[in-house]
């Protein structure tokens, strides 16, 4: 039911600053995109999954939307994912992050391939919002559509503390990989 909710909020997003669809645009989502983030050092490397992450794109306009739950990230220690929850994250003070941006390019949704995209907004993250521009392959395909982006975090930038006495084991740039396969609703 909260997933739901999330979801109707996301689409909300996604259809406030919509231009009208045409009979060529297309709402595609999914509820089940996968945010996954690293961070190497030398001491330690700590990894994560997201795979209940909600994402929609509408083809009429190229605006996209991101939204996600930070407790859904699942660390292979239970411990790190403590840690990242309560004293990195706050996620009981910033339970979600997002991006709420707009394609680049013009796509022409009716030919299936492979296309380089870019998407500028704005990201969330830790109550921080910032301008953003995230590249990307955008796979379109039939009845879907599937995006796939890396970029890099600075916690800096979202002012996410990390103790000193754990410095070295946090990366100060976190990579971030997303992988969404949408379809039409």
């Amino acid at each position: 039911m909260k997933k739901n909710l999330l979801f109707l909020v996301l689409v909300g997003l996604v259809l406030q600053v919509a231009v009208p669809q045409t009979s060529f645009g297309q709402l595609f989502m999914t509820q089940t995109g996968k945010t996954s983030f690293f961070s190497k050092t030398p001491v330690e490397d700590i990894s994560a999954l997201n795979s209940n992450v909600l994402a929609a794109i509408n083809t009429s306009n190229g605006e996209i939307a991101v939204k996600m739950n930070m407790t859904q990230f699942k660390f292979q220690n239970k411990l790190m994912e403590e840690h990242f929850n309560e004293n990195y994250m706050e996620s009981d003070k910033f339970p979600t992050g997002s991006f709420k941006g707009k394609i680049n390019e013009t796509i022409d949704y009716t030919k299936a391939g492979t296309y380089d995209v870019t998407a500028k907004g704005t990201l969330t993250i830790h109550g921080v919002t910032k301008e953003k521009v995230l590249t990307g392959k955008l796979t379109v395909g039939k009845d879907a559509l599937t995006l796939d982006s890396n970029f890099e975090v600075a916690l800096v930038d979202y002012k996410i503390e990390v103790p000193k006495l754990v410095w070295e084991k946090i990366a100060e740039k976190i990579a971030v990989k997303n992988n969404f396969s949408l379809v039409k609703k």
